[in-house]
């Protein structure tokens, strides 16, 4: 496979140019304009950010995209679907009123916001997941998959888990379903905090295999019956159903490759990373602490390993800042140093391995140009 061209600039600007200006002047001499978007559903995929969390893309960054697509005749809506934990977005009424609260509207973004995966993040379609070793199928939200082009806007940001988060963390993860974020992280059943239960019966009338039984008192979900929908997790609204995430973090990441892979095929799709305020952990948290690496630039390619593996380089090249965890840790007399920036920030994580396997399936390359814009 030949070198992806991946396109890159930085965040300095003149007076009276705006970084708005810039990310769609990126956009351009990506190509993002040359996809045929005339009339055509076009789903920008984002992350609308956790209650508390201000470490999220602003909504102006969004409102750049979107007036690109409308300037090509595309029809463009804002999309992310339901989390599988306990939080401000586990069903689509919630995670509606985040966005607002954090600035997403019509007004702020110039279109409108549909949850993927519906009400109850149970709208969802099954779709092939192509040369896959760990997912033959992959479970994603509905409202991407009836998209006819798809474009990933993502925060690049570390990551406890997956190391950092990018295009494939941001699609693969981010549009499948509640089930299909099971399937990523575990076998794909929820269990019951019988410490939180309080019998209101609420999952029982949700669950479509009958799978839940009262017989102790308090909610037990049968693993054999379960098929793993999730309905009783954005059911519950005491946050007693939860997932264990068990599966090891490199498979996590394997996973994530190829629910993207499955997501993108066949249809035009597009990556715009922002490196800014690179927090060490997902925006799905209800916090954020100070960034680890000074604000880099943005990065735009039609290939979502390239992408994430230039913006990975370019933050594995970047000075630690002090006051951080990652400084801190790297300030600790008996801190084992891994020289990397990602695994001195979070020493438990993986993050090699999703591009490698990105790689190997087919979804892109690690070598690439990098374009300065």
């Amino acid at each position: 496979m030949e070198k992806a061209k991946v396109y890159f600039t930085d965040f300095r600007t003149g007076l009276g140019h705006s970084q708005t200006e810039k990310l769609q002047k990126l956009c351009r001499a990506a190509g993002m304009d040359k996809i045929h978007m005339d009339h055509k559903f076009v789903a920008i995929k984002m992350h609308f950010g956790e209650l508390g969390n201000l470490a999220f893309l602003r909504p102006n960054y969004a409102k750049a995209i979107v007036d690109l697509v409308k300037e090509k005749g595309g029809i463009p809506f804002l999309t992310d679907a339901n989390t599988l934990y306990p939080g401000s977005r586990r069903h689509a009424i919630e995670h509606l009123d985040c966005a607002m609260i954090n600035g997403f509207s019509p007004m702020s973004t110039g279109t409108q916001i549909i949850i993927a995966d519906g009400l109850r993040g149970t709208d969802e379609i099954e779709v092939p997941v192509p040369n896959g070793v760990y997912c033959k199928t992959a479970k994603i939200g509905a409202a991407v998959m009836d998209a006819d082009i798809l474009i990933s806007l993502a925060h690049f940001k570390g990551h406890e888990v997956a190391g950092f988060g990018g295009a494939i963390k941001n699609v693969g993860m981010g549009a499948a379903s509640r089930a299909g974020k099971m399937h990523q992280h575990n076998d794909g059943k929820p269990t019951v905090d019988p410490a939180l239960c309080v019998t209101c019966k609420r999952c029982g009338k949700e669950c479509g295999s009958d799978a839940i039984s009262y017989d102790s008192g308090k909610a037990v979900i049968d693993h054999n019956k379960c098929v793993g929908c999730g309905r009783c997790i954005g059911a519950c609204p005491f946050d007693a159903i939860y997932t264990e995430f068990d599966s090891a973090n490199e498979m996590v990441g394997r996973k994530m490759a190829e629910y993207t892979a499955a997501i993108v095929q066949d249809r035009p799709a597009f990556y715009v990373n922002v490196v800014r305020d690179i927090s060490p952990n997902c925006d799905c948290h209800a916090e954020n602490d100070a960034p680890i690496l000074p604000d880099i630039g943005m990065f735009a390619s039609f290939d979502p390993v390239a992408v994430d593996q230039a913006c990975v380089d370019a933050c594995l090249k970047a000075e630690p800042i002090r006051n951080s965890q990652l400084g801190d840790n790297l300030a600790k007399p008996d801190w084992k140093k891994y020289n990397d920036n990602f695994f001195d920030s979070n020493p438990d994580v993986r993050y090699k391995e999703t591009l490698e396997h990105g790689a190997q399936i087919g979804l892109g390359t690690r070598d690439y140009e990098l374009i300065t814009v």
